[in-house]
C-alpha cells in the first residue's frame, strides 16, 4: 500500500484535525552555515542578556521560574544546532553547526560556575516537593560544574569540561562521517537479501560497495554463508572511527579522570554514579556481578551449540572447528531456523517502514489517549516527516515529533532520539523531539520492528512531559532510569493482539501470521546468555576506563575482550567506534541492564493486555508526564503501587 493511502488510515486524519499544525515553533531551516552562524551569534547574544537579568534577581519565591525561564530560551537557542551535525545533509552546515555547539559549551561551562546564580539558588526558599526537587537538582548542577571549588580548580574544571564536549564532538563526527564501503562480488554476498545489495554502487570492478550502516551490516553479518565476506563486514565495523578515535578516547578518560579528581575523588566512576540510581561504583560493580554469574552457564552452552552448528555446516570435525567472532550472528540465525523455522527476513513484507511508523503511533495512541496528526514541514531534509502530538479526549495540542527515517551518507548510522525541546507548564510550552532510525525502505524484520518502538518511546518519554519546570522535563531523569521507557514496550511487538493493530493503520497490508509468531516467540530469547554476557563486558570495561587506573583504551579492551571466551582479535579496534561511552554514557553504559530490570517489572502492571487504556493512562500520569521533577523511584512506585524490584529481570535471564 503506498503511503500516502495508508497515513489515511491513521486514527486523527480526520476533516477535525486536517488543519492541525505544529505546537510550538517550528524546527529552523539552515540551508548554508552562514545561517548557522547567525542562529549562533544570536543564541548566544540573547542567553547572555538573559543571565544579565536573571544576576540580578533577587532568590524570591520566583527565581526557580526565571531560572527556568533562561534554560528554555536556551533550549530553544541552541537544541535545533545539536541536532545537526547528526542529520543534515550539507558538510558545511554540519561543521557550522559543530562550531557552534563549541561555543554554547563555553556558554555552559561558565553557566555551571557562575557564583551569584548558585548563591540566589541556595537561599530560594521552595514552596512544595517539585520546588525542592529542582532545587536540589539545580544546586548539584552547580556544584558538579565547580562553582564552590578553589578558584585555579574551578578554571581547570572549566578547561576540562570544554576539551571532553570538544573531543567528544570529533568522536562521534568521525564515526559519522567514517564513509567505509565494503567491495564484494556478487557471489561473495550468497545468502545475503538480493534487497540488501542489488541498488547498491558499484566500484569499477562492478563489485557491490556496501556501508556500515545497519541496513547494511546486519543483514551481511547474520545471513553472508562466506565466512570471509562476513569477516571482513565486521572487522570493518569493528574499526570504524580508527586509530584517531582511540586517541579521543584516551584523551576523553584522563580528562574526566582528572576532573573527578578536582573534586577530590579517585575516578570519574565514583564522581559520577553518586548522583544516579545505583548510587556507587560498588553497588553497580555488584549488579554486573550477579548479571555475569547468572548468564556464564548460557553463554557458554550457546557459544558450544554455535560451534556445533558451524562444525555440521562445514562437515568437519568439532575439534577442528574455531567459532569466530564473526561468525556468532550468522550461526545464531541459522540455529534460530533450524530449532524455530523461523528467518526474519520473512517478517519485511509485512512491515512496510511508513506503516511501521503508523503502527507504532497507533500503538501509543491506543494505551496512552494521545493522537498523532501529520503537518506538512520544511526541515533538515526532504525525508523528514513532523507530527502534531495531541490528547485525544481534550483534542489538546501537547507536543511535535519530528522523524527522519531513511539512511543516507553522513547520517547518524544507528537509532536516538534528540529531546532538543522540553516541556514546561509554567510557561505554556509544547516539547519537541527529533526520532532519527536508519529503516530499509523495503520492510522491516521484527527486531527493526522492536527498535523502531523503543526509540519511540523515548520521543513519547519527551512529548508526554507535563513537568513545571523544563530542566526536568521529559528525559530529564537519572540517566540509568533514561532507558526503561523505552525498554518497557520492545515486548509489546511479540504480542499478537498489539500486531493486529497493524490492520488499523494499513487494512490492505497482510497481517502476520500466527504462527510465524509463534515461531518468532519461540526463538527470540535464544542467544540471550551471548547477548546479555556481551552487554556485560561492554559496561565493564565503561567502568574500567573511567576507573582510578589509567589505562590506554585499546590494550584495556584487549585484555577484558580476550577473557572472554571467543577472546581478542588481533588488529581490531571496537572502543574507537563505542560512541556511547566517548559521550554522556561515559561510566554510564551500565544503565541499559540497570533500566532493563525496571523496564521489566513496569511490564508486568499490563499483564495480558498491553493495550489496557487504564493502565497506559496511568503510566503516563505517574511516570512520563513527571519526567525528572521526582525521583525515578517515586514515580515507578505510584505506578506499580509497590517498591520496584529485579524478580521479573533475572527470572527471564534464568529461563
Amino acid at each position: 500500500m503506498k503511503p500516502a493511502i495508508a497515513l489515511a488510515a491513521l486514527s486523527l486524519a480526520t476533516a477535525a484535525h486536517a488543519a492541525a499544525s505544529l505546537p510550538g515553533p517550528a524546527f529552523p531551516h539552515y540551508s548554508s552555515a552562514a545561517q548557522v552562524k547567525e542562529a549562533c551569534d544570536h543564541g548566544l547574544a540573547g542567553a547572555q542578556q538573559r543571565l544579565k537579568v536573571l544576576e540580578k534577581r533577587k532568590p524570591s519565591a520566583g527565581w526557580l521560574a526565571a531560572s527556568d525561564a533562561l534554560n528554555a530560551y536556551v533550549e530553544d537557542a541552541s537544541g535545533p544546532i545539536d541536532l545537526l551535525p547528526n542529520v543534515h545533509p550539507d558538510k558545511t552546515v554540519r561543521d557550522a553547526a559543530q562550531a557552534c555547539l563549541l561555543r554554547w559549551q563555553d556558554f555552559f561551562s561558565s553557566l555551571g560556575q557562575n557564583e551569584a546564580l548558585y548563591r540566589a539558588a541556595k537561599q530560594v526558599q521552595p514552596r512544595d516537593a517539585i520546588d525542592r526537587e529542582a532545587r536540589r537538582l539545580t544546586l548539584e548542577n552547580f556544584e558538579d560544574s565547580g562553582v564552590a571549588l578553589p578558584a585555579d580548580k574551578r578554571q581547570r574544571a572549566k578547561q576540562l569540561a570544554d576539551r571532553i564536549t570538544e573531543l567528544s564532538l570529533q568522536f562521534n563526527k568521525n564515526v559519522r562521517e567514517d564513509g567505509t564501503r565494503v567491495a564484494f562480488t556478487v557471489d561473495e554476498l550468497r545468502g545475503v537479501p538480493e534487497g540488501v545489495w542489488k541498488a547498491a554502487k558499484r566500484d569499477g570492478e562492478g563489485r557491490v560497495l556496501l556501508g556500515l550502516d545497519y541496513p547494511s551490516y546486519l543483514p551481511v553479518m547474520q545471513s553472508a554463508d562466506s565466512a570471509a565476506t562476513r569477516e571482513r563486514m565486521w572487522r570493518a565495523k569493528t574499526n570504524e572511527g580508527g586509530d584517531a578515535n582511540l586517541a579521543l578516547l584516551g584523551e576523553i578518560s584522563r580528562a574526566r579522570r582528572e576532573y573527578a579528581q578536582l573534586f577530590g575523588f579517585t575516578s570519574y566512576d565514583d564522581f559520577l554514579l553518586r548522583r544516579r540510581m545505583v548510587g556507587s561504583t560498588a553497588r553497580v560493580q555488584a549488579f554486573l556481578g550477579e548479571v555475569k554469574a547468572t548468564v556464564t552457564e548460557a553463554e557458554k552452552r550457546e557459544l558450544g551449540e554455535l560451534r556445533e552448528a558451524k562444525a555440521r555446516q562445514l562437515n568437519q570435525p568439532l575439534e577442528a572447528t574455531t567459532l569466530q567472532r564473526w561468525d556468532v550472528a550468522y550461526y545464531t540465525e541459522r540455529l534460530r531456523r533450524e530449532r524455530y523455522s523461523v528467518d526474519q527476513e520473512l517478517f519485511r513484507p509485512y512491515f512496510p517502514p511508513q506503516e511501521s511508523l503508523q503502527f507504532v503511533m497507533r500503538v501509543v495512541e491506543k494505551m496512552m489517549g494521545v493522537r498523532y496528526t501529520r503537518v506538512p514541514v520544511q526541515a533538515w531534509h526532504a525525508d523528514v516527516q513532523a507530527y502534531a502530538v495531541s490528547d485525544a479526549a481534550s483534542r489538546k495540542p501537547l507536543a511535535t515529533l519530528y522523524i527522519d527515517l531513511y539512511p543516507r551518507e553522513n547520517k547518524y548510522n544507528h537509532a536516538a532520539v534528540w529531546s532538543f525541546r522540553n516541556g514546561s507548564t509554567l510557561l505554556k510550552r509544547a516539547p519537541q523531539a527529533a526520532l532519527v532510525v536508519n529503516l530499509d525502505r523495503k520492510g522491516l524484520t521484527l527486531d527493526e520492528l522492536e527498535t523502531l518502538l523503543h526509540e519511540f518511546g523515548h520521543a513519547v518519554h519527551n512529548n508526554l512531559s507535563a513537568t513545571r519546570y523544563s530542566a526536568q522535563g521529559g528525559t530529564s531523569v537519572q540517566h540509568d532510569f533514561a532507558e526503561a521507557p523505552s525498554q518497557m514496550l520492545e515486548d509489546w511487538v511479540y504480542d499478537k493482539r498489539v500486531l493486529k493493530v497493524f490492520t488499523e493503520v494499513c487494512p490492505g497490508c497482510k497481517p502476520v501470521p500466527d504462527d510465524l509468531l509463534d515461531k518468532a516467540v519461540a526463538a527470540r530469547d535464544y542467544g540471550k546468555g551471548v547477548r546479555y554476557a556481551r552487554q556485560h563486558l561492554y559496561a565493564s570495561y565503561d567502568l574500567a576506563l573511567y576507573s582510578a587506573q589509567d589505562a590506554e583504551a585499546l590494550p584495556l579492551w584487549a585484555q577484558m575482550e580476550g577473557a572472554t571466551p571467543l577472546g581478542y582479535v588481533a588488529g581490531t579496534k571496537f572502543p574507537a567506534g563505542f560512541a556511547h561511552i566517548a559521550s554522556n554514557y561515559g561510566a554510564g553504559y551500565y544503565g541499559y541492564l540497570w533500566s532493563l530490570v525496571v523496564a521489566m517489572d513496569m511490564r508486568t502492571a499490563f499483564g495480558a493486555d498491553k493495550l489496557d487504556a487504564s493502565v497506559g493512562a496511568r503510566y503516563r500520569s505517574a511516570v512520563l508526564a513527571n519526567g525528572g521533577q521526582r525521583p525515578p523511584l517515586e514515580l515507578v512506585h505510584e505506578f506499580l503501587g509497590r517498591d520496584t524490584n529485579s524478580k521479573a529481570f533475572f527470572d527471564y535471564l534464568r529461563k
